[in-house]
């Protein structure tokens, strides 16, 4: 049984100061917010504050009397999900255990040290992180991410609390999960690892259940089945998507699905889930229960040798899937704030925005089983980094032990998922290490050898073998051997942003999944509202500089203004023009990618979310309110997909003084259709001018097979103006639109946009929008800037567009396009 050790709690600062009232699960930062004991760490720049306050030691004291029931049972643990991180525990003044690492469920024996009769206290003391990386980095030299307190790899804590380009120093601590006394009676179940083997109308469920129960006066590990004992023993019982329950006794290892109801990623097909319950039971008596949901899916990544090198492909029941999403980051750097219904509202405006996979990157934490369920449910494929990311590591015995356990302890807590399509070693460590980046001594280049490709795979194989492992993001395969390669593996690519490539860079690569590449833009400006006063509202002032932690990133962004737009002369102007950019180059990319299906399988932009408010690569902010970004995935995500590659003046010259000048105009378009069925569709191009009025138009039928792209023989179009025409294009199936975009070939900066007049009126929870002329990436908000609709920041020809409402309030709504920007 479980008693919950959720109530009574207090905290204070170790160096003075009274208790105060205090959460669990909870930290330092959210107990002393809501006792009105530190300041808002996001407002300005409070977070030097909120800093200072975890260079002490903090200590949560709670009190409680033990269950009747658990007395009776042969063991008492003190179970804690979650400790941050650095933690001396006390019952009743006897110390009972230390913990190190807050990526680990830690247990500790307890009965002895209970007051079985009368009330017991509780205390746990946290010390301070920043002391120890401190001290930590004066004896052995660990380096990582330059914007990461030096020492950080030497914590198994979420590296981002230490600082990240994105992300505040914020290094909090505290219980931030479920702690409870755990009462174990006769025996109890370790862990259930169900593997699945698929026929042709059924699927076998391989159950494997290991336990603990008392042997030669103390507890020993066991697993069925128990060599001549029938003491011990389980049942199992099994739940379809339709409510039916089966139930298998005398401990079966094995049993069968008929008809199986099979998983899907989001777009794919369905998401149906089964309910396996095990009920250990010892001399009859029913002890425990593990109950999980599972999918019924076969899952790993397809490689292949092939013309362009070797394929990397995540491969659901035998189909290769091209993976649509975005990597994502810690919701908040306060945890406690990170709720189950936060998450699943995030989770679903993936799929609203057509993802299929979400990547879970190695800076931050192992998220809480309902991010996992909630992945589950609605079909998003999960890339799991373990978490080490952007540093070299000293492979002591003791960070041995404790890696080894986090290890194990992740892998068993997530591994029946059906949404776990792969397990990453890391995030970007090897490409660093083999460069020699960070590393201070041949041991540390070891180290990395040992951790990612010795102990962590072999733990992989022990306790997961059906998940696919990776040893970093990016890689080839490992050894060093080419990290970011084009040809094999996964790659990060960042010239478009570091390296200042424009745009259409991306059209000169060809990578076989790319799982990092972004653009920043900053937030909207309610959201810069919630962290500014209004004389910091400039993008160079000393608080914009603070929520901006990308160095010369501000520069940046009005360096590919300059290249792109008008200037505007005012800063909400400013805000949306940079969204624009965000979006535009993202869209570049992921357009390339999705029509070159095949060589391509995977686009996995950086970032989906911020843990405060911030300029960043994020497609929603922190505020949940969605860039222009979010609204072009939705597009350049849909599962039929009409897109465009021209040539014009951004792909040849864009010097408005290059003599001579003669730039080459051509489009051609791509249909990729990422659908398991045929899809007959007829395809529309229009020359138009600045009017809209239409100059040329053609209309095709096409047929697009499953699963692939479809190229458009190149046009040349010599005779257009680039300045005053453009193209249009759509795809429409039965009538139905489904996909559809513009071009210029000019520069927007140099575009001659016409006035559109644009007007919306509001009838219930739809929008219609009104333009004269041709409008680029129009905008509608509400005064909140909160308001979700079915479309937004797209091109329209002149005439109406209807929308819906999907949430918020039409007040006060305004719209704007390109032509604004000036």
């Amino acid at each position: 049984m479980i008693q919950k050790l959720h109530s009574n709690w207090k905290m204070r600062n170790c160096s003075g100061g009274n208790f105060l009232p205090a959460m669990v699960p909870g930290s330092v930062y959210a107990d002393l917010l809501k006792n009105g004991a530190m300041e808002d760490p996001f407002w300005r720049d409070n977070e030097d504050k909120a800093f200072a306050l975890l260079e002490h030691d903090f200590e949560y004291e709670s009190t409680f009397r033990v269950d009747p029931d658990l007395l009776s049972c042969d063991a008492i643990l003190l179970r804690c999900e979650g400790l941050d991180t650095l933690a001396d525990i006390c019952i009743n003044e006897k110390p009972v255990g230390t913990a190190d690492n807050m990526h680990r469920i830690w247990e500790f024996d307890v009965k002895d040290s209970l007051i079985t009769d009368g009330e017991n206290t509780i205390k746990i003391l946290f010390h301070s992180p920043i002391q120890f990386v401190k001290e930590a980095y004066k004896n052995v030299r660990t380096d990582g991410s330059s914007q990461c307190l030096d020492g950080f790899p030497q914590i198994r804590k979420a590296h981002c609390m230490f600082g990240w380009d994105w992300g505040p120093r914020l290094p909090d601590a505290g219980i931030w999960r479920d702690i409870e006394l755990v009462g174990i009676k006769g025996a109890r179940i370790d862990n259930v690892y169900i593997t699945q083997k698929h026929k042709q109308d059924s699927v076998d469920l391989h159950i494997q259940v290991t336990g603990w129960a008392p042997g030669n006066g103390k507890a020993a590990l066991f697993t069925f089945p128990v060599p001549a004992s029938k003491y011990v023993t389980y049942k199992v019982a099994v739940k379809d998507p339709s409510g039916k329950v089966i139930t298998y006794g005398n401990a079966p290892a094995a049993i069968t699905i008929h008809e199986p109801k099979l998983w899907w990623p989001n777009g794919y097909g369905e998401q149906p889930l089964y309910t396996v319950s095990v009920t250990l039971l010892a001399g009859g008596e029913e002890v425990d229960q593990w109950e999980r949901r599972i999918g019924l899916r076969t899952l790993t990544i397809h490689r292949e040798k092939d013309e362009w090198g070797e394929s990397f492909a995540h491969e659901v029941n035998g189909v290769q899937v091209f993976a649509m999403g975005a990597d994502y980051i810690p919701e908040d750097n306060i945890l406690s704030r990170v709720t189950k219904e936060r998450t699943r509202n995030l989770l679903e405006q993936c799929v609203a925005a057509h993802y299929n996979a979400i990547r879970v990157w190695g800076g931050g934490y192992y998220p809480d089983d309902f991010f996992y369920d909630a992945c589950d449910e609605l079909g998003l494929l999960v890339w799991q980094d373990f978490m080490f990311a952007c540093a070299v590591y000293n492979l002591t015995e003791a960070f041995d032990r404790t890696i080894r356990a986090e290890i194990t302890d992740n892998v068993r807590r997530l591994r029946h998922h059906a949404s776990l399509a792969i397990w990453c070693g890391n995030n970007e460590n090897e490409g660093f290490v083999g460069h020699g980046l960070w590393v201070s001594d041949p041991k540390q280049k070891a180290d990395y050898i040992k951790m990612f490709e010795y102990i962590i795979p072999q733990l992989v194989k022990e306790y997961d073998p059906e998940t696919f492992y990776w040893p970093s993001s990016p890689s080839s395969g490992g050894n060093f051997d080419d990290p970011n390669g084009e040809n094999r593996g996964d790659a990060h690519y960042w010239d478009v942003w570091h390296g200042n490539k424009p745009f259409s860079d991306y059209r000169n690569h060809f990578f076989r999944y790319i799982s990092e590449f972004g653009f920043q833009s900053f937030p909207a400006l309610k959201t810069v509202e919630s962290f500014t006063l209004p004389e910091d509202r400039n993008i160079f002032s000393y608080i914009m500089e603070r929520h901006q932690r990308n160095e010369s990133a501000n520069g940046k962004i009005m360096s590919y203004l300059y290249q792109t737009f008008l200037y505007p002369t005012d800063f909400d102007t400013l805000l949306y023009a940079s969204q624009l950019l965000q979006a535009e180059a993202i869209r570049y990319g992921v357009e390339h990618n999705r029509r070159n299906r095949g060589r391509c399988m995977g686009t996995i932009y950086w970032q989906l979310n911020d843990c405060w408010p911030v300029a960043s690569w994020a497609s929603v902010d922190y505020c949940g309110r969605w860039k222009a970004l979010h609204y072009y995935a939705k597009r350049f995500f849909a599962p039929v997909m009409i897109s465009c590659q021209e040539e014009g003046i951004l792909t040849q010259d864009p010097n408005a003084n290059a003599q001579p000048r003669s730039i080459r105009k051509s489009f051609k378009l791509s249909v990729t259709n990422e659908t398991r069925t045929e899809k007959i569709l007829t395809v529309q191009w229009e020359i138009r001018n600045a009017a809209a009025q239409i100059l040329k138009s053609t209309s095709v039928m096409i047929t697009v097979n499953a699963l692939s792209s479809v190229w458009f023989p190149e046009l040349e179009i010599p005779e257009l103006n680039e300045n005053d025409e453009y193209l249009s294009f759509r795809a429409i199936e039965n009538g139905e639109l489904l996909s559809e975009g513009t071009v210029i070939f000019s520069l927007p900066r140099y575009f001659h946009f016409i006035e559109p007049n644009l007007r919306a009126s509001v009838d219930g929870d739809t929008i219609t929008i009104e333009a004269d002329s041709y409008a680029k990436s129009v905008e509608i908000q509400n005064e909140n800037q909160d308001m979700i609709l079915s479309d937004n920041y797209f091109d329209m020809n002149a005439g109406k567009k209807t929308l819906k409402i999907i949430s918020g309030k039409a007040e006060g709504l305004k719209v704007r396009s390109v032509f604004n920007i000036r």
